[in-house]
């Protein structure tokens, strides 16, 4: 008779066991649909019953909700990040047009001027650059193997670069007209007063030799004389900053600005011929003036 009980007693734990249980799955599983269950049953049971499962439900959509949040946040964060690889493509792309369009720029300009000028000129790319204390010079892409010798001078559309000093069968050495060692044939456009354009060791060029008398002044152009050297007479070296008049100095001296800016210069001209044959294919003709 105890036994019986005892089993008796057992099955019924278990059996609350289950239904609390499925209670509590129901709680958690079906929240929604136990509310409206125990609102149908109505009845303090039913009422009391029904306001945890609230909670539940609540606590479900909450969790809902942040979680739709987090996956559209992790949706904008993927095409944020695609959208900044894109802008970064983009820029690139946008940098290389931009450089495209600028070297498109400058090579028009020395096809421009190669053609009011000497059909023997040689276009070249800077390659390599020296700006150090002693020299200043820049290297070209070509060299003897295309036709350049030394002591020709290097031009681009604005003006006067410097001249060739050295080459190879593949490159040449150009020392520029800001260098000190470096000496060019120079004319006052003005007072048609000629002299020497040296470089200064500041990166800026002097015009020696300029007679006493000359009224040279500040603003004046002065431009290749074409006497000698390598270069046709007419383009443009610089324009005087400066007079420097010395007591008891047989010349006067003034400072230039060089018209070319030879630290960013990145396409030139070489010049093979200085002049331009007459008919009789003796004479020689002065170049056109550079255009400026």
């Amino acid at each position: 008779m105890r036994m019986a009980n005892f089993r008796s007693s057992y099955g019924a734990r278990r059996l609350a066991l289950g239904v609390l249980f499925a209670i509590l799955l129901g709680f958690f599983l079906l929240p929604q649909q136990l509310q409206a269950l125990f609102q149908e049953i109505g009845g303090p049971v039913g009422w009391a019953l029904s306001w945890p499962i609230r909670l539940v439900a609540s606590v479900q959509d909450g969790i809902g909700e942040t979680w739709s949040h987090y996956v559209a946040l992790q949706d904008v964060e993927d095409e944020n990040q695609q959208l900044r690889k894109e802008l970064e493509l983009l820029q690139g792309q946008n940098s290389q047009l931009r450089e495209a369009a600028s070297a498109t720029d400058r090579l028009t300009a020395l096809l421009e001027f190669k053609a009011q000028a000497l059909p023997t000129m040689i276009a070249a790319q800077v390659i390599g650059r020296d700006a150090g204390n002693w020299h200043r010079t820049i290297l070209l892409n070509k060299g003897s193997a295309d036709g350049i010798q030394a002591d020709m001078g290097v031009v681009t559309s604005v003006g006067v670069v410097g001249r060739v000093v050295k080459t190879t069968m593949a490159t040449a050495v150009v020392l520029l007209v800001s260098d000190p060692n470096n000496a060019i044939a120079g004319l006052i456009q003005r007072t048609r007063d000629e002299g020497i354009v040296e470089g200064t060791t500041p990166g800026l060029a002097r015009l020696k030799y300029i007679p006493l008398l000359s009224n040279v002044r500040a603003g004046d152009r002065v431009v290749t004389s074409g006497l000698v050297g390598g270069f046709p007479r007419g383009l443009a070296i610089g324009t005087i900053t400066t007079i420097g008049k010395e007591e008891g100095a047989l010349f006067q001296s003034a400072e230039l600005r060089p018209e070319v800016d030879v630290n960013r210069v990145e396409e030139v001209l070489v010049i093979q011929s200085p002049y331009i044959p007459g008919e009789d294919g003796k004479s020689d003709e002065p170049l056109p003036k550079a255009k400026l």
